[in-house]
C-alpha cells in the first residue's frame, strides 16, 4: 500500500480513527442512554479499513471480510438507526446466525475492532522495529479461535511479510511519538465500545463466540 500523502487531518487515519471511536465511547457509556447508531459506527470502523491493509499479506483475509461487512453495515443504517435496533430486526426474523446477517457481520466488524485493539497494546509495549510479535499475539488472541487449520497456517506464513513498526507509521503519515498517542487513545476508546455490542449480543442471550 502507497503512503497516505501529506500533512493534513486527512491523512492523519490513526488520528481520525482515535477521535471516531471517542466519540462512539461517549455514546456506548452515556448513563441516561447508552445508544451507539448504526450510521456513525459504520463510518468510524471503515476508517480502521486501511490498517487490515497496511499490515500486508498475513491480514489479507481479514482486510476483506471486514471491509465488506462494514459496507453492508453503513447500507443498514439507511433504514436501521441503531444497532440494538439491528439485533431486533434480526431476532424477530430469526436469521441472527445466518450467514450474511447484519447481526453476523456485526460481531465479525466487532471482532475486527478487538484485533486492532490487542495489536495495538502489544505495539506500544513491544520493543524493537518488528510487528511479528504484536501481530502474532493479537491473532492468535482474537481471530483464531474462530479459524479453522488452513487459514491460520496461511496467517502464520504472512507474518514474515508484516511491514517493520518504522513503515507502518510511514505508512499511516505519523512519527513515534504521534502515534503513540492515538495508538493509546484508541484502545482506552474502543473497549466500551466492543464491550457495549458484546452486552448487546448476550443481554439477549445470542452469544458472542459463534
Amino acid at each position: 500500500m502507497a503512503e497516505l500523502g501529506g500533512g493534513n487531518d486527512d491523512d492523519k487515519p490513526l488520528r481520525k480513527i482515535a477521535q471516531s471511536f471517542k466519540e462512539l465511547a461517549a455514546a456506548a457509556e452515556d448513563a441516561r442512554a447508552p445508544v451507539v447508531e448504526v450510521a456513525p459506527f459504520s463510518r468510524a470502523c471503515s476508517l480502521v479499513s486501511p490498517l487490515f491493509g497496511c499490515l500486508g499479506i498475513a491480514f489479507k483475509f481479514a482486510e476483506m471480510d471486514y471491509v465488506a461487512k462494514v459496507h453492508d453495515l453503513a447500507d443498514a443504517s439507511k433504514s436501521i438507526v441503531t444497532l440494538q435496533a439491528l439485533l431486533d430486526h434480526d431476532t424477530e426474523r430469526n436469521c441472527v446466525r445466518k450467514a450474511g446477517s447484519h447481526s453476523r457481520n456485526l460481531l465479525r466488524v466487532k471482532r475486527g475492532l478487538d484485533m486492532v485493539r490487542v495489536l495495538f497494546e502489544q505495539i506500544l509495549i513491544s520493543e524493537g522495529n518488528s510487528l511479528r510479535d504484536p501481530a502474532s499475539k493479537a491473532y492468535a488472541q482474537v481471530f483464531a479461535p474462530h479459524h479453522g487449520w488452513a487459514i491460520r497456517t496461511a496467517v502464520a506464513a504472512g507474518m514474515y511479510a508484516l511491514p517493520t513498526k518504522a513503515q507502518l507509521l510511514k505508512k499511516l503519515n505519523e512519527d513515534e511519538n504521534s502515534a503513540k498517542t492515538h495508538l493509546q487513545d484508541y484502545i482506552v476508546a474502543s473497549e466500551p465500545v466492543i464491550l457495549y455490542i458484546n452486552r448487546l449480543f448476550l443481554s439477549r442471550d445470542l452469544g458472542i463466540d459463534w
